[in-house]
């Protein structure tokens, strides 16, 4: 198995379809693309796509394998960025840690924010869970992370970027689909993905509501971040609550639905060491709000 393999099926997994992926992303033919996506489904020793007349469904596996070749990509990246980083020790250097999934919405714009004003600077990504963020902080080894607000780190300092809304998440063919708001009485009998211990902030979130809520489930499976939480769902015929921007990740045969009534939210925050006196840090503390309203104008339109 190649890096090219990787890229190629990131790519077309993004896409959501090979032409696109093929024509506008990776400028190479169509044909060549399939041969290479089925050598790495030989390679691999599972089916990880399957092709529909308008693009593609990942599988299961497809889902599992995606978010791992993702991880593999990005510390390719990383590796490339930091010996560039020793080679040219001179280049300030700023790293940014995202919640996994939520670079989706939020790399873009903070990249464009702190390139408009720092061309010249090196900034590295990490793509993690929110604990190992909190302590890559606190090891100063990150110096600003989009995640949640995690206990036990006293030198650390969160600013409030936007509260993301449950969800509740199943297979569009669920017979709850048909509801236009579901409750946690309609879960009840359900067989139920939770959030596993990984994520510590959303389970507590989700456990407490379910509480409150005065119903009893007990989970059939835990998923440790949101694409496994896809896969499960679509494998069990399960369903799942989880923050709204799960919904970045929703192919065909997986759908949402807003919960009824006051839906708990998750906090999503920027978290900082308090004693990192980089002005690059500073620049982009300052810069925060407009971060916000970027995002917040871009998901926006998306959605209206």
């Amino acid at each position: 198995m190649e890096l090219r393999h990787l890229r190629y099926f990131v790519a077309v997994a993004e896409a959501g379809s090979l032409t696109v992926a093929a024509e506008q992303r990776l400028h190479t033919s169509q044909p060549s693309l399939s041969r290479q996506i089925r050598d790495l489904e030989e390679k691999v020793g599972a089916q990880l796509l399957t092709r529909r007349a308008r693009g593609i469904d990942l599988t299961p596996a497809g889902l599992a394998f995606l978010d791992q070749a993702r991880a593999i990509l990005s510390q390719v990246d990383a590796a490339a960025e930091s010996a560039r980083r020793v080679a040219h020790p001179a280049k300030p250097c700023f790293t940014m840690g995202f919640l996994t999934g939520h670079e989706l919405t939020w790399m873009p714009e903070a990249l464009r924010i702190l390139r408009d004003e720092l061309p010249n600077i090196d900034v590295m990504i990490s793509s993690q869970s929110s604990p190992l963020l909190a302590e890559g902080l606190s090891h100063g080894k990150i110096d600003a992370a989009f995640l949640r607000r995690e206990k036990g780190s006293p030198g650390l300092a969160f600013r409030l970027l936007v509260k993301e809304p449950l969800m509740v998440i199943l297979p569009s063919d669920h017979h709850l689909a048909a509801l236009k708001t579901i409750s946690p009485r309609d879960l009840v009998g359900e067989t139920f993905v939770a959030v596993s211990n990984t994520a510590p902030v959303l389970r507590k979130i989700i456990d407490n509501y379910l509480k409150r809520s005065g119903v009893n489930i007990t989970p059939t499976h835990e998923a440790d971040h949101v694409t496994m939480g896809m896969s499960l769902i679509v494998s069990a015929r399960g369903v799942g609550l989880l923050p709204a921007y799960a919904q970045n990740f929703l192919f065909s045969s997986v759908t949402s639905r807003p919960l009824k009534g006051v839906a708990p939210t998750v906090d999503l925050v920027l978290g900082y060491k308090k004693s990192n006196q980089s002005s690059i840090l500073k620049l982009f503390l300052s810069r925060l709000d407009e971060l916000v309203a970027r995002v917040t104008k871009k998901v926006q339109d998306v959605h209206f």
